[in-house]
């Protein structure tokens, strides 16, 4: 596994897990040192991740965050952000929290989990939903098997 990856952390609300579903989206393609030493901004641009103000960023918000210098400005990856930020809102509403729909999931095996998250959320890969779940301090195989 990668040195970089942050030490698992079962968040306490909504907002961490997206915060961290968005550090291993950014990650992705990127040097982790590099969102590592950034994400103190990124905690600022996003207004600390919260669910419901980041699913309703706009266009204007988009721009704002895309000339942000604080941050990686990818608007592919900002605009992926502001869509699972309403996704996690709508599980949430659905479920009661995200926790609780990852908790819906605990049937499936972690390649059907893999996929489903995936499916769901824009700009998540393999090694992405790995990095994600293993964050949140969820069940993941070793490093070895995770595409599997």
């Amino acid at each position: 596994m990668p040195h970089e990856i942050p030490p698992r952390n079962k968040p306490a609300a909504d907002s961490g897990y997206l915060e961290e579903l968005t550090r291993s989206i950014f990650q992705a393609g990127f040097s982790w040192p590099v969102i590592r030493d950034k994400w103190p901004n990124f905690q600022k641009a996003f207004d600390g991740f919260d669910v419901a103000t980041v699913a309703g960023y706009g266009e204007p918000d988009i721009e704002r965050l895309a000339n942000d210098r604080g941050i990686v400005r990818n608007r592919r990856k900002i605009q992926a952000t502001i869509q699972n930020a309403r996704v996690i809102w709508d599980l949430g509403r659905e479920y009661g929290s995200f926790h609780a729909f990852l908790r819906s999931l605990d049937p499936l095996d972690y390649a059907d989990r893999r996929r489903e998250l995936e499916h769901r959320f824009r700009s998540l890969g393999p090694t992405g939903v790995f990095t994600f779940l293993w964050c949140v301090d969820e069940q993941v195989p070793a490093w070895e098997d995770r595409k599997k």
